[in-house]
């Protein structure tokens, strides 16, 4: 059985992305970063999530990107920002943007991946239903996939990486079905960005939106929500 390292946050692309690698038969190993990001209830999410599908193991990595700073995602000092049901979504890359987050953690990923002897990695980005970030695009994947097989031994030696964002040209309604499709338990999942107590989504994050938008689309309720994603939307 062919082995693959799956990043997973806690939110619903990643689980789904997780159950979908499941389902190809890869041997999963789920590697969640902490990289200073201030909502820490989606670890929380992410070992319950790793636990619940049957990853082969989970582990944890560290990486400080709260250093940087000039995210709402982890500076203490820049607020997410929160709109109204229908209020549109600011032009350009928003300040949750995680200065070349995703580049970090598929690095880290993908040492992980080659101490492992593991060719496949896969992350649950997202191009269609996403707030602008640069680092979701099929480019910045393809460009990764070069520089993995140019920069490890694995590679020079002739085993390729391959990097897997199996919901890249999906909308989150598609998601949301194919979730439910797999069996994955959405209400496991964090997607929020500035959860309340308890872990409860604010339900007006640019996330939150997204998601809900999503399942009304799908055409079910949000078990995250208890059935309150229609009026959240």
């Amino acid at each position: 059985m062919a082995r693959a390292v799956v990043l997973l946050s806690g939110g619903m692309d990643s689980a789904t992305t997780l159950a979908l690698a499941l389902r190809d038969g890869f041997e999963c190993h789920a590697l969640t970063i902490r990289y200073g990001q201030k909502n820490t209830r989606e670890l929380e999410c992410a070992a319950l999530v790793a636990r619940v599908l049957g990853a082969a193991s989970h582990r944890f990595a560290e990486v400080d990107l709260a250093v940087p700073g000039a995210s709402a995602l982890t500076d203490l000092l820049i607020p997410v920002p929160r709109r109204g049901p229908d209020e549109p979504t600011g032009l350009g890359i928003p300040p949750t943007y995680v200065p070349a987050r995703n580049a970090v953690l598929l690095c880290v990923a993908l040492s992980y991946a080659e101490v492992l002897g593991a060719l496949d990695l896969f992350l649950g980005i997202n191009a269609v239903d996403f707030s602008g970030y640069p680092d979701c695009r099929p480019t910045f994947l393809e460009a990764f996939e070069t520089m993995a097989n140019l920069a490890t031994r694995l590679g020079v030696e002739g085993r390729r990486f391959r990097v897997h964002a199996p919901l890249i040209r999906m909308s989150k309604s598609e998601i949301v079905r194919t979730a439910l499709v797999l069996g994955v338990d959405l209400g496991l999942t964090l997607s929020c960005y500035d959860p309340g107590p308890g872990g409860r989504p604010c339900g007006a994050c640019d996330a939150c939106r997204i998601r809900a938008r999503g399942f009304r689309e799908a055409g079910v309720s949000d078990p995250a929500l208890g059935g309150e994603s229609e009026r959240k939307a």
